[in-house]
């Protein structure tokens, strides 16, 4: 059985905006940490997950929802990219848009 994946969170702060850098595994357990750097960093906030290995569903939903309010989402890996407009187009035909 394995351990218990971690999360590393690193602000990086700029003249236009904050870059909050995730390295390791986002799953469910970590959203809210990663909810709270964002309410920490102010209003220009973008995630870089050049470094996650392994995102759950969880992890999949709460990063379109970050979208959905604004935020950008750089260096996601194509599978994860794949799989956010694939839980996206799913979520919407559940709502019958």
């Amino acid at each position: 059985m394995r351990g218990s994946m971690t999360l590393r969170i690193e602000r990086v702060s700029g003249k236009r905006r904050t870059r909050i850098r995730l390295s390791g595994e986002l799953r469910y357990e970590h959203l809210d940490q990663v909810k709270a750097e964002i309410e920490r960093s102010g209003p220009r906030v973008v995630l870089d997950l050049e470094e996650v290995d392994h995102v759950d569903v969880e992890g999949v939903r709460f990063l379109n929802a970050c979208r959905a309010e604004g935020l950008s989402v750089l260096h996601c890996s194509p599978y994860v990219r794949e799989w956010m407009f694939r839980e996206q187009a799913e979520a919407r035909k559940s709502r019958g848009d």
